[in-house]
């Protein structure tokens, strides 16, 4: 089984995932994560660079940024999707963040469909603080309905091209599993989680109750976003999270 990696220096631990996110960061004892969310999209490297402002002002390191929530204009090709995560990687290597040519931070990547914005930008992001007794935290970095790593996605893709409500399940239950997946090498589980998205256009209803009610995954309710995975034929995806506190960010 996968073991999560610490960064001490960053007082968290993460799950190897692929050179674009980890899939999955948790808070080690005596630290807690924190999420922020901007009012308004940021535009990636004003994103970063708002990011590095919170950090420091809140007596951080650079280290300390575990995840991120972004949102794209459109979904990407897979060659697209290289390009721009190259770009994005480029900023964590810079920053010093990756151990061993391992990415730390965890991701969310999502296109919206109405309104999207006109270039990639900053959602949320989360990072860690010092807190004695904090319980644990952790943050699942998003999952469409593809196994990462195999080189293009395409050929991982369950179900592909089927968009009926059968396929929707199917590719549902896959991600559900990814989630569960991750979050077991976290030490975690739904019963701890504080919030779960799903990100997608089609019609959730028909499998909302028996796949993630049934088992957990709904417990405080899930946040539905209207929005489609960063891939081309990618048609469903989540992230969950386990965070105890939170805050919105204003755009200057």
């Amino acid at each position: 089984m996968t073991q999560a990696v610490a960064v001490p220096e960053g007082g968290f631990r993460f799950v190897p995932g692929v050179y674009q996110y980890s899939a999955g960061v948790a808070a080690q004892p005596g630290f807690a994560l924190e999420r922020v969310r901007f009012a308004e999209p940021v535009p990636l490297m004003r994103g970063f660079a708002l990011i590095a402002e919170a950090l420091a002002a809140a007596g951080r390191p650079k280290a300390a940024f575990a995840a991120c929530e972004l949102r794209s204009p459109a979904p990407f090709t897979e060659e697209g999707f290289a390009a721009f995560n190259r770009i994005y990687g480029g900023v964590l290597q810079d920053w010093g963040l990756f151990r061993d040519g391992l990415n730390p931070v965890a991701r969310s990547n999502v296109c919206p469909e109405i309104a999207p914005p006109a270039e990639p930008c900053f959602h949320a992001f989360v990072y860690t603080v010092p807190e004695a007794a904090a319980p644990p935290s952790f943050a699942v970095a998003g999952s469409g309905e593809a196994q990462e790593g195999k080189g293009n996605y395409r050929d991982h893709t369950v179900a592909l091209g089927d968009l009926s409500p059968a396929g929707m399940r199917t590719k549902a239950r896959w991600v559900l599993g990814e989630m569960e997946r991750r979050m077991g090498v976290l030490g975690g589980g739904w019963a701890a989680t504080t919030g779960v998205q799903v990100y997608t256009v089609h019609d959730i209803h028909p499998f909302l109750a028996e796949e993630l009610v049934a088992r957990g995954a709904a417990r405080h309710g899930v946040t539905w976003q209207f929005c489609r995975p960063p891939v081309v034929d990618l048609e469903y995806e989540m992230d969950c999270r386990s965070i105890w506190r939170e805050r919105v960010l204003p755009v200057r």
